[in-house]
């Protein structure tokens, strides 16, 4: 479960778009319906920090700031923090910190995290088993990772020109999360992307897995 091309790639594509991407009512519809799946999965509280891997525009964070502790906006492309900052600055948010990061080829950095989380991301990172232990290592003990993201597909969701993982097979993130230290793994299916093929429309699942650093 491996990708060749860098992250990077992901990045200026993500620049180009970061203007927009808060205009599509879908994506802030999903934003909403994954920060809920993530609101009744696990006791969020505000001394609870946090850590937003691939935060985008920030559509899965902003709906939970007012839950949480000091949150840690990271993405890798500048675009998207650049919309971040523009949030922050407009709702006058006092606990997200916009940073420019990449776990696979920058130094972590120095906090560790009470919850990560991070939101139809997985599929852009390269090393699936690389990004797990390093969230493995960010958490402190009993923290709880929260990933969203695609079910298995035959790699028309982003078609074929786009170098990503075609979604993953739950049993088999599982058992990688688990290599990687974590316990106490569940999945629950949050929504559903309905994307139009010249065959007709195909609905793409999408998961919400929670799995927790174990507390020892």
């Amino acid at each position: 479960m491996t990708r060749t091309r860098p992250t990077q790639l992901d990045a200026a594509h993500f620049d180009s778009k970061a203007r927009q991407w808060d205009d599509n009512p879908l994506f802030r519809e999903r934003g909403l319906m994954i920060a809920e799946a993530i609101r009744k999965a696990v006791p969020l509280h505000k001394h609870m920090n946090a850590l937003d891997y691939g935060c985008g525009t920030g559509l899965l964070s902003f709906p939970l700031k007012d839950e949480l502790g000091a949150i840690l906006m990271a993405d890798s492309s500048s675009g998207m923090l650049d919309v971040v900052v523009g949030k922050i600055a407009a709702q006058g948010v006092s606990n997200m910190t916009p940073m420019k990061l990449d776990l696979l080829a920058d130094p972590p950095p120095a906090q560790r995290f009470d919850l990560i989380v991070t939101s139809m991301t997985l599929h852009h990172i390269p090393g699936t088993d690389s990004i797990l232990r390093i969230f493995h290592d960010l958490l402190k003990p009993g923290g709880t990772l929260c990933i969203a993201d695609l079910d298995q597909e035959d790699g028309s969701f982003h078609g074929p020109e786009v170098d990503v993982h075609h979604g993953f097979d739950r049993a088999d993130l599982s058992l990688r999360a688990v290599q990687a230290g974590f316990a106490e793994l569940n999945f629950q299916t949050v929504f559903s992307i309905a994307k139009e093929h010249e065959t007709g429309t195909r609905d793409y699942p999408v998961f919400l897995m929670t799995a927790r650093r174990a507390s020892a």
